[in-house]
Formats: structure tokens, C-alpha cells, sequence
């Protein structure tokens, strides 16, 4: 999930300085466990991070009781139920995410097959609290115990609730949108397949923060995975389709540009690219309905291919070679709008425009004991319209080389060597990486992305870390490029800037 808003109150570069710094305490005693944490952003949290994040406090804390399957939490919690369609609170500071819910919630295992999850609170919002009151139950139930087959089938049902006052003059207003999900996984031999369908309960549209009211559409989500295992070679397939499924705690922040209070995990299923000019055009997954833009939700999915050539094999060689293949492909659902009257109709296995498409290909290759190296190829096709609001249709090849040689003593060198060529947006792009590691613990590097058709601009990085025991300090120096960063397929709009960042973290 992306939302495109931005603008200069949202990312101010008034500050020159600013620093994101947390504080985590847990205790456990017998059958209880308690935390807290205290967080300071000043004098304001990073450029791009939720400025609800301003100040200090005690953000999270919580009371937590497990005893003979009985799991009973008070405060703040983080929890998924199946894929997490319906409902997953999560922390991940490099995105700016912290969606945990305050409130109690209650797990029991009635059984070693049957266990059942029920929750109820409000999401964290910066230093307050959603509006809107969730509320969920979850159910687990592995059958294959019971039928103490060899065949393993796992079926689970959720439902997943907000409910926030209306102050609209229309009765028939849903205060109170539900969420269901069935689900089942069947794994055998070296096989397995996993379902699950979603349907969610008429909602309101929102656009800008402003809430429509007298056309009110439900939603729906069918998401597959499947997957092939046997020696030296791997195959995983993932098929999505969903209508209107964006979900938020508070139904007038569902356009907002930080990914705060979302009740629902719709990350983007694209291979997750390691190279400077494979992540300039990465794919946002679109869930929400915008009639103004034609977009009612999406369809496709990604298939990965993993062969592992053995040694002395004429593709293994001396040391063996591995191969890496993924396809993904993505469009808009075949949709018919009605934009003065703000309602539309879709097909949920239907196929319309075309969002995003991309081949990728990777060989690694060890030449000797002391010499790696790693080849990847990526075609990309790229909806700028859709997914960033820029009216542009792009198709690029992307080449990298990525080499790294040992050295005696722990010590080693890599360098890659990486070139996007695109015939739309900014053009043509070049990038590099130099890394040289003293030891496991201490390293350093110096990068650059180019952009030498359109802006002439560098895009430098310079920095290192150092790692002692339970401790791990990392410095950078440089340009960023603005833009989307994706973390485990989760999107957000970050702003251009240059400056000095500094991470210190430490356990004890």
C-alpha cells in the first residue's frame, strides 16, 4: 500500500538536524513479562517520517501473562492473523511504521490442533490513539492432527472490525466496517498450496481526507500461494486478485502518505531487488478505489524459480553455480466508473490496464576459493500514472555485475557495476558500489547513482560500521534520490535530500 500525497508540509527541511531514538525495556519474571518503550524525535522525527512522531513519551508498554496455553496481553501488542489481508499490527522503523494496537488480547490453546485469538483496542497514531475502535477473532485449526494424516492441512477464520462514530446526517453511514477471511495451507511430499479469500463489508470512499457519503461499496481479496521443493530446485508462485481493500483505523486518514493506522498487511509480491538502479522504479500495490483515477484495485502475481547446478556438472563447474529466475505482472481489474455519482463495477478475476511488469534473472558463480561473483538481468515495464501520478509509461533493462574477492585475515573487497537504460521519466541511470571489510565487524563503502541523460545528477553515499558484542554503530554521508522505498513489499514516498545519518544500537 502507497498513498502519493505529499508536499512541503509534510517534508520540511527547516531542520537540519533531526533524530529518531528509541528505548526498549522488557522484563519477565515466572509467567509474566512487561515492556516498555520511550521514544525522542528532536527537535522533529527524519525527513519523510509521520510528523505525529514529534516529541517524546512512553510510546509502548504492556503487561503480559502465559501460562498451561493461556496468553493474555494488556497494553500494546503486534499480531497477524493468516496472511494478514484482514488484519496485521507490525513495527519496522526503517519504513516508519508502528501500527500496534493498545487494548487487551487473548490467546488460548484449547488443544495441540485448536487454538483461538480474540483482540480489542485502538491503533497507535504518533503519541495518541486512532479514533476508531478494533476489534478481532481469529481461529486456528490444524486438521492433519486429527486426522493423523501425513498430509498437512491447516485451516484458520478471522474477522476483523472497526468501528468509528459517524457524524454524518445519512443513517444508512457504516460506522462499523467487518472483515472476513477463510483460509486454508495442504502441504505434501515436497509440494504445497495455500488459499485464502477476504471479503470486506460496505465502506466509505475517501479521498483527501474528505469522506463520501451515499454510495457505499463493499470489497473482496484471493490470494494463492503454491510451491514445488526437491534438491537443487525451488519454485514459489503467488496469485492475487482484491477490490476496495484498503482498511484503516480511522476511515479519513486513508490517504495518508506515512502508512499509519492501516489494519491490513497488502505488501507488493515483486522480487525484492538488491541494487541501486533495480529499486528506482519498484512496484506500490494499489488496493484502494479511486474513481477519479480509474483504479478499482488489482490482479497478478509472481512466480520464482531457484536451480542449484552441482559441482563439476558442465553448468556447476569447479564449485557449483546457482540460477535465479522471477516473473511478476501486475493490472488494473476490468472496472466501469461512474465518477459524478462516485460508484463503479468490477470483475475481481478480470484483467484490465496493464500496472507493472518485470523479468529478472541472476546467475552466481563461484570462480575459486577466493573469488564470487553474481550476474542479474531485469526487464522492467512501469505504470508511472498509476503508481506514482506521473503521466509516463516506462520500459528498462537493467544490467549488474557484483563481485567479491577474500582476502587473508577475515578481510575482503566488493565492487559491483550496475546501468539502467529507460527510454521514459528521467532516462538513462549508472551506479556503483565499492565495499571493503577489515573484519566481520568493521567495514566501510562509497556508492553513486548516476543520472546521466536527464537531472547530470550524482546521487553519492559514503559510510560504514562497526559491530562489538551487542553493539552496532553505522554512519552515511550523502545524496538521497526521492522517491519510493520498499521494505518487504511495503511502500512509502520519501523526499530528495542531503545530509549525515547516524545509527547506535545496543542490547544488554
Amino acid at each position: 500500500m502507497v498513498s502519493r500525497r505529499s508536499g512541503p508540509e509534510l517534508y520540511s527541511t527547516q531542520d537540519q538536524l533531526r533524530s529518531n531514538n528509541y528505548f526498549s525495556l522488557r522484563y519477565t519474571y515466572d509467567k509474566f513479562t512487561a515492556g516498555i518503550q520511550y521514544e525522542l524525535y528532536a527537535p522533529n522525527p527524519l525527513l519523510g517520517y509521520f510528523p505525529g512522531f514529534k516529541g517524546n513519551g512512553i510510546s509502548n508498554y504492556f503487561v503480559n501473562f502465559n501460562h498451561q496455553g493461556l496468553d493474555i496481553t494488556a497494553g500494546n501488542f503486534y499480531d497477524q492473523f493468516g496472511s494478514g489481508l484482514v488484519f496485521r499490527s507490525w513495527e519496522d522503523r526503517q519504513l516508519g511504521v508502528d501500527n500496534s494496537i493498545r487494548g487487551i488480547r487473548v490467546k488460548y490453546d484449547f488443544t495441540d490442533y485448536l487454538n483461538a485469538t480474540a483482540f480489542t483496542g485502538n491503533q497507535r497514531a504518533g503519541f495518541e490513539l486512532s479514533e476508531g475502535t478494533i476489534t478481532g477473532v481469529n481461529t486456528e485449526f490444524n486438521l492433519a492432527s486429527v486426522l493423523k494424516s501425513d498430509t498437512g492441512i491447516d485451516l484458520g477464520a478471522s474477522y476483523v472490525q472497526r468501528y468509528q462514530e459517524s457524524t454524518s446526517a445519512d443513517v444508512n453511514f457504516p460506522a462499523t466496517v467487518g472483515m472476513y477471511s477463510a483460509r486454508a495451507d495442504i502441504t505434501f511430499d515436497s509440494f504445497f498450496i495455500g488459499g485464502e479469500y477476504v471479503y470486506k463489508e460496505e465502506d466509505a470512499f475517501v479521498n483527501n481526507r474528505q469522506v463520501f457519503v451515499g454510495n457505499y461499496q463493499d470489497g473482496r481479496a484471493l490470494l494463492v500461494n503454491t510451491g514445488y521443493a526437491t534438491k537443487g530446485l525451488g519454485i514459489n508462485a503467488t496469485f492475487r486478485a482484491m477490490e476496495n481493500m484498503t482498511f484503516f483505523s480511522d476511515r479519513d486518514e486513508s490517504a495518508n502518505p506515512f502508512l499509519q493506522q492501516t489494519i491490513n498487511y497488502v505488501p507488493g509480491y515483486t522480487k525484492q531487488q538488491d541494487y541501486a538502479v533495480t529499486n528506482i522504479y519498484v512496484y506500490a500495490p494499489q488496493a484502494a478505489v479511486v474513481p477519479g483515477e480509474q483504479k478499482a484495485g488489482e490482479i497478478g502475481g509472481q512466480i520464482d524459480v531457484y536451480y542449484t547446478a552441482d559441482k563439476d556438472s558442465f553448468l556447476g563447474g569447479n564449485y557449483g553455480t546457482k540460477f535465479e529466475f522471477n516473473y511478476a505482472n501486475w493490472s488494473g481489474l476490468d472496472a466501469t466508473f461512474d465518477e459524478p455519482n462516485n460508484t463503479y463495477t468490477a470483475a475481481l478475476l478480470s484483467r484490465g490496464e496493464k500496472y507493472f511488469e518485470e523479468y529478472s534473472v541472476a546467475v552466481k558463480k563461484r570462480f575459486s576459493e577466493n573469488l564470487s561473483a553474481i550476474f542479474t538481468g531485469v526487464r522492467t515495464e512501469y505504470n508511472g500514472l498509476i503508481i506514482e501520478g506521473k503521466d509516463f509509461f516506462l520500459k528498462g533493462n537493467s544490467f549488474i555485475i557484483d563481485a567479491q574477492y577474500k582476502l587473508p585475515k577475515g578481510r575482503s573487497m566488493r565492487m559491483d557495476l550496475q546501468h539502467l537504460g529507460a527510454d521514459a521519466d528521467r532516462g538513462n541511470w549508472a551506479a556503483t558500489t565499492l565495499e571493503y571489510s577489515f573484519s566481520p565487524f568493521l567495514s566501510v563503502y562509497v556508492t553513486d547513482l548516476y543520472n546521466y541523460e536527464e537531472t547530470n545528477r550524482h546521487y553519492f553515499s559514503l559510510g560504514g560500521s562497526y559491530t562489538r558484542g551487542r553493539s552496532r554503530v553505522a554512519f552515511n554521508y550523502g545524496r538521497q534520490r526521492g522517491g519510493l522505498i520498499c521494505v518487504g513489499g511495503v511502500c512509502r514516498f520519501v523526499p530528495e535530500n542531503t545530509g549525515l545519518t547516524l545509527n547506535l544500537a545496543t542490547n544488554f
